[in-house]
């Protein structure tokens, strides 16, 4: 039988309150092991002990939590076998994806993030000259902004990738001297056990670091709730995400909200449109298309659109779906059975919304696994739900358009705004139109990101930016220190 894993409360393992539940692998439907169910009592015992750790912690010198976390990524990156043999029996990834996109992304970040940890806190500010006045005599007063660590934070971390998700909000956080509360995803919680272990290998003083799952609400509600939590870090669904702000907002917690996504692919006649085919095409495989950054909303003029279409169906056509511990598999399964309905019924609404489903559509012929094949609906709309909702699967909508103005008309005419696309062979035009998309981030000619950029939504896509310097910004508070000059 799987192990019964404990959490991980003040530094030690300790059995749930709320016994275990099953975590199933999405590819075989087996048990992969069991994840414990914490209580509003283990969770908020948890926030307590992050926060007495505190204060020893921020205090501690940047060199030595630099070194902490240093060593956790070596420790990651000398496990990364098993490590990425359970993120992928948790998860449905493939195993290219789980060892190189989500275990090696993670000891990535606490490697960049050791170097974060001794990055200036303190920026000095231009003197300032005051007159004479109410509050004394005349002089000069100089100024100092300095980062201080916000105090607990609460991480909710999402299912599509359980290690890169948590180790960046982690390892930023403890660079900047917080202490975390992390509430895995309940469907692939076992990993960031493994991460906790790994940063008590490392060294992390007992109470820095804490980890509480549970498969049902109360555990992820007392890690927002808890009055000992100063900060929630959360990546999920906007109807989440807005609950926990509800929450953040009457305890005036602060917040960093990594939300939906409906990324709008805009091509242009002129685009190389084996690039976009290619960039547009990662949607039915990196993760199954469960990643809120996808191009899944493509907006393609007139003079390409029909063979945009026509290239996108054939690509599908090589994407191997199956097992994806088997060579050459590129797409895997969905998380859930649950899930792969959501995404089906997605599918019938657009086939009655009048969409047109150019390729997939069935259900892939496997007798176990939760499967969905790659799909792609065109002759769309922009007020069809395919068109605005987000699926979180592999379905790729098209739109036309005629004209430039529409097509930036139609990309901003979404309650999201995480990432969008523009491809275009006028580069001009295409750097024209990304300033105009109301979106956190766009891509021009790519899909690919820059791990310095910062990353955030704007509308219902989220609150704040991370990644890079940026995330160590946003897990501090700036102070202003003032004096006579």
């Amino acid at each position: 039988m799987p192990d019964r894993q404990g959490l991980f409360i003040g530094g030690s393992w300790v059995e749930p309150d709320g016994g275990h539940y099953e975590v199933i692998d999405p590819a075989s439907e087996g048990v992969v092991g069991w994840a414990p169910e914490a209580s509003r009592d283990q969770v908020h015992a948890a926030a307590a002990a992050a926060r007495e750790a505190f204060g020893p912690w921020s205090r501690t010198p940047a060199e030595e939590r630099a070194a902490i976390l240093a060593r956790t990524a070596e420790h990651i990156q000398r496990h990364m076998v098993p490590y990425a043999d359970l993120a992928q029996a948790e998860s449905g990834a493939t195993t290219g994806t789980a060892r190189g996109m989500q275990v090696a992304v993670a000891a990535s970040r606490f490697k960049r993030y050791a170097k974060g940890a001794l990055e200036p806190v303190e920026q000095p500010l231009p003197p300032q000259i005051n007159e004479a006045g109410p509050f004394g005599a005349a002089t000069v007063m100089g100024a100092l902004a300095v980062r201080q660590p916000v105090g607990v934070v609460t991480c909710v971390t999402s299912y599509n990738n359980p290690w890169a998700n948590p180790a960046g909000k982690i390892a930023p956080a403890l660079a900047m001297g917080n202490t975390v509360v992390v509430k895995p995803a309940p469907q692939d919680p076992l990993s960031v056990y493994r991460m906790a272990e790994a940063l008590e290998a490392a060294g992390a003083p007992p109470g820095v670091v804490n980890v509480v799952s549970g498969s049902r609400p109360e555990a992820g509600e007392a890690a927002v709730d808890s009055p000992d939590v100063d900060m929630v870090s959360f990546t999920g669904s906007t109807a989440v995400g807005q609950r926990i702000a509800e929450v953040c907002g009457r305890g005036m917690k602060r917040q960093l909200m990594e939300l939906g996504g409906k990324g709008a692919a805009v091509v242009f006649d002129d685009a190389d449109l084996e690039s976009a085919v290619r960039g547009i095409g990662t949607t039915f495989s990196f993760y199954s298309g469960q990643i809120c950054t996808a191009p899944t909303r493509v907006l393609a003029q007139r003079g390409v659109y029909d063979r945009l279409v026509d290239q996108l169906a054939a690509c599908t056509g090589y994407l191997k779906v199956g097992d994806p511990r088997a060579e050459g598999t590129v797409v895997g399964p969905v998380i859930s059975a649950a899930h792969r309905e959501r995404i089906e019924s997605y599918v019938e609404l657009g086939r009655k919304e009048g969409a047109r489903v150019v390729v997939g559509g069935e259900r892939p012929p496997h007798g176990t696994g939760f499967y969905v094949a790659p799909t792609l609906l065109a002759d769309c709309t922009n007020d069809m739900r395919v068109a605005r909702e987000e699926i979180f699967g592999p379905v790729v909508v098209v739109i036309p358009f005629d004209e430039e103005d529409e097509g930036v008309t139609l990309a901003n005419d979404s309650d999201y705004g995480l990432i969008d696309y523009v491809w275009s062979g006028d580069v001009a035009r295409a750097f024209r139109v990304a300033r105009r998309l109301r979106a956190g981030g766009v891509g021009v000619n790519t899909v690919g990101r820059n791990m310095e950029a910062p990353f955030g939504g704007f509308k219902r896509s989220g609150v704040g930016r991370d990644v890079g310097s940026y995330a160590l910004h946003a897990y501090s508070e700036v102070q202003a220190i003032v004096w006579p000059g």
